[in-house]
C-alpha cells in the first residue's frame, strides 16, 4: 500500500492554512476554518490514499480525517 499523505489544517496570522505534511507552501489559504477544512479534505481526496489533521487555534489536534474511508488504519468498533 502507498504511504499515506497527510495535510494539516492550522492557524496562522492572518487565518487558517492547509498544508501536506513537511511542505514548504501552503496547498489552500483563507481566512476562516470552515472553508479552509472544506478545501485542504476536498485536495486530500483527489490525493487517494490521504489524512486531514484538523489543529485547534492552541495547535492541538482536535480530529482526523481519513479518505477514503475505508483506508481508516484504527476504524471505531460497533
Amino acid at each position: 500500500m502507498a504511504k499515506r499523505k497527510t495535510y494539516h489544517v492550522t492557524k496562522t496570522d492572518d487565518g487558517w492554512q492547509g498544508k501536506i505534511e513537511n511542505g514548504k507552501r501552503a496547498s489552500v489559504k483563507g481566512k476562516t476554518k470552515e472553508e479552509v477544512v472544506k478545501k485542504t479534505i476536498e485536495v486530500a481526496k483527489k490525493q487517494g490514499n490521504s489524512s486531514v489533521k484538523i489543529h485547534k487555534r492552541d495547535g492541538k489536534i482536535q480530529e482526523e480525517r481519513t479518505y477514503p474511508k475505508g483506508t481508516d488504519p484504527f476504524p471505531p468498533k460497533g
